[in-house]
């Protein structure tokens, strides 16, 4: 059992918390049962699991290459979060690419751009699993992947949604060669999202909440799209938008 905290595997377990050592170590952290259970349901490859026994008695019947108790003093030390249950993850970062995704027949798709805070990344996660879209694109994140904000409030939905991170240009050259209506929600030139025709391969686009989309979004659009206010507020937030306009997508394709 590990009880000193600056033990330098506890140190290294701190420096993941930090997006650069992710990206260096191509490494993160996954904290929690929920999270775990989901990320080795999803072909997630996990290297060590670190376990609190006062917090979690008994080891997880998980292949894990190596298992490590940590007393609560060191393991209070390692977890992002406030309050936890006793099992923290090392895992390795999947290597995914657009060239890589399996389409279906028709496919519905969820493009970010220049996403910025982790909550909305998570629950935007939910939402995508919840529908059982295809994929989901990150284009130009401001905010990462793995940042462990958003693998807490996803509920582990970032390890079951088939996700690709990439730049605009990227996304639009692929989606354009692969016949997929692009749908920007767009405050100009816009339609209602009730009128949009999203029966045929559709990718649905949301920009940030401060900035909206980028003019290569807005210009390589089939249709702009608006969600009409009724009150004062002149903005929803972008899960919120997402969930939305994904819906309606998903109503119209059951017909």
């Amino acid at each position: 059992m590990i009880t000193s905290k600056t033990n330098p595997r506890i140190k290294a377990l701190v420096r993941l918390q930090k997006s650069s050592e992710r990206r260096k170590t191509n490494r993160f952290l996954i904290e929690g049962h929920r999270e775990i259970e989901r990320a080795v349901a999803s072909g997630i490859q996990l290297e060590t699991l670190y376990r609190c026994p006062d917090l979690f008695p008994k080891l997880p019947e998980w292949h894990i290459n190596e298992s490590i108790e940590v007393s609560k003093e060191v393991f209070e030390k390692i977890v992002y979060r406030g309050e936890s249950d006793g099992l923290l993850a090392v895992a390795r970062t999947p290597q995914n690419s657009l060239e890589n995704l399996k389409l279906s027949e028709n496919p519905l798709l969820i493009v970010l751009e220049a996403v910025e805070k982790p909550g909305n990344l998570g629950a935007i996660l939910r939402t995508a699993d919840a529908a059982g879209i295809d994929a989901l694109l990150v284009c130009d994140p401001l905010t990462d992947l793995y940042n462990p904000n958003t693998i807490r409030s996803s509920l582990g939905c970032v390890f079951s949604v088939p996700t690709v991170v990439c730049n605009s240009s990227e996304a639009i050259s692929w989606l354009k060669a692969n016949k997929i209506n692009i749908f920007a929600t767009y405050l100009e030139a816009s339609i209602n999202y009730l009128d949009a025709d999203f029966s045929g391969r559709t990718a649905i686009v949301m920009g940030t909440e401060a900035t909206g989309l980028s003019s290569q979004w807005v210009n390589a659009a089939k249709q702009n799209l608006i969600i009409p206010m009724q009150g004062i507020a002149d903005s929803l937030n972008v899960s919120v938008s997402t969930a939305i306009v994904l819906f309606e997508a998903l109503r119209q394709r059951r017909k």
